[in-house]
């Protein structure tokens, strides 16, 4: 009954939101990329098959699919880790006479249903429809599939328990590459092999319909249910008795920056924001750890192909800059009332991002070394993308500061709400990530690619030093749109 009463709830907040109306692009938009990927999906599952029947003669398909079954549930954890946290809606029922170990049991009973376990069926279903039907029929596919999803929720509570943590702190996230990296070295010690063994068999197992397979499966789904029931249950009641409050910390006060004025004041609140409040500051690691692979990824040439390295480059340079200015005035929607007090405090406020962000370049820029002097990827390609990224990505992202009209809470963990993306975000962050590299595509279609990156690097000075005119821009929209959204601040607060 619980169960029932808040799938119900969820759906009636989603329609009396404020945003139901500005997100339903979002969705539109979000509904054709999983179409498109589940039919991706659907064709790989087809031709799989044939693929592993000409490179493995002596083996049959499911087999060695089900060999690489612990790659397919690391990428799946990496999906599930960059998709938007989840967030139990947990506070609307801490006012009723509901016992709270209830409720978040319900909450966490409710992923075993979430839509994204059953999205690698799409690879699945047609490949053991392929493969598995003309030895053990279609009771073995139906077999398989429900194994497959057992292994999607496990890994969804494995995921779950993880992002909870690395809410708490960022080196939580550390535990699970360190348990990738054992399951890395027992697999690849010599003549061992004993990952994509135990998966081969357990992957037949479900074919077979062997108890122990499945037993297994819910043996593991249970640990890591009781897990998070747990470990949400003690965030919650830090969360409700703040006793994070009552420990003294070392706060740094940045007075290097009293010497530029209001924004330097504006500059201080901003890295404060960053590294004191829960929600920034995991993201802000978050997106900074991402930086780091990617770097690696590029020094060690991995995807070897001119293009991809391009798009690997530009991510490293603007992915920090993409998810923060995405979601510009969000956060500061908790205290808009106060910036709204003095005149022009928001133009010195947009100015301190931008120059923050800027700063930020720096990281990716001397990761970016390693490469260039590995010879994968030239300098003058790096600088290009950093002067892009800061003329005029970063100006286009800015833009959203206009129409971001909703709250993000700073420090919730265990209780919130959830927060999706409005038309204007989805075809900005779209235009991002596209723009650069097609302008860069269109530029070497006619000339050479040191031109092209000369060219990229004059857009994107340009875009920096007129930065004052287009933040003003900005700034003056801004203000004719204040009260619509203070309102729409002050509504999903």
């Amino acid at each position: 009954m619980l169960f029932l009463e808040i799938r119900r709830n969820r759906k009636l907040a989603a329609r009396r939101s404020p945003m139901f109306e500005k997100n339903r692009f979002a969705k539109v938009f979000m509904y054709c990329g999983i179409a498109f990927w589940a039919a991706y999906l659907l064709f790989i599952g087809v031709m799989l098959p044939f693929a592993f029947q000409e490179s493995f003669p002596g083996m049959e398909p499911y087999h060695i699919l089900n060999q690489g079954l612990v790659i397919i549930l690391a990428i799946d954890f990496l999906i599930r880790f960059m998709l938007p946290s989840s967030i139990q809606e947990i506070k609307p029922y801490l006012l009723l006479p509901v016992p709270k170990r209830k409720v978040i049991f319900t909450f966490l009973l409710d992923k075993l249903w979430h839509p994204f376990n059953f999205f690698w069926l799409f690879l699945f279903i047609p490949f053991a429809l392929i493969t598995i039907t003309r030895f053990y029929g279609i009771t073995g596919v139906i077999g398989y599939a429900v194994g497959i999803w057992l292994l999607m929720v496990m890994n969804g509570y494995w995921s779950t328990l993880i992002c909870t943590l690395k809410r708490e702190k960022f080196i939580y996230f550390l535990g699970s590459i360190l348990f990738y990296g054992i399951l890395a070295l027992l697999e690849f010690l010599p003549e061992t092999g004993w990952i994509s063994t135990l998966t081969m068999n357990w992957g037949e197992g479900f074919i077979l319909w062997n108890p122990l397979s499945f037993g297994g499966a819910i043996v593991l789904i249970c640990l890591l249910l009781f897990i998070n029931y747990i470990v949400q249950l003690h965030f919650l009641y830090k969360e409700l008795s703040h006793t994070e409050d009552t420990k003294i910390k070392h706060i740094s006060s940045y007075k290097f920056l009293d010497r530029y004025g209001n924004v330097g004041e504006y500059m201080r609140l901003e890295l404060k924001m960053f590294f004191r409040n829960k929600a920034p500051r995991s993201q802000f690691w978050g997106f900074i750890f991402i930086m780091c692979m990617f770097a690696i990824a590029l020094a060690s040439d991995v995807y070897g192909d001119s293009y991809m390295n391009n798009f690997i480059c530009l991510y490293c340079y603007c992915i920090l800059g993409l998810m923060t200015l995405n979601r510009i005035m969000t956060f500061e929607g908790n205290y808009i009332d106060g910036l709204m007090v003095r005149k022009e405090s928001l133009y010195n406020m947009l100015r301190a991002k931008y120059y923050l962000q800027c700063i930020f370049l720096v990281i990716p820029f001397l990761f970016s070394l390693i490469p260039v002097c590995m010879g994968t990827i030239p300098l003058l390609m790096s600088i290009a993308y950093l002067c892009f990224t800061m003329g005029t990505i970063f100006a286009m992202m800015m833009q959203m500061a206009v129409y971001n009209n909703k709250t993000a809470p700073l420090n919730t963990n265990t209780i919130g709400k959830q927060q999706g993306n409005n038309m204007y975000q989805s075809l900005i962050v779209i235009c991002a990530f596209s723009l650069p590299l097609l302008i860069n595509k269109a530029l070497t279609l006619f000339l050479d690619e040191t031109t092209a990156y000369i060219i990229l690097i004059i857009l994107g000075l340009s875009g920096f030093v007129t930065h004052r005119y287009w933040i003003h821009n900005i700034y003056v929209r801004l203000m004719k749109r204040k009260y619509q959204n203070m309102e729409g601040f002050r509504n999903t607060r």
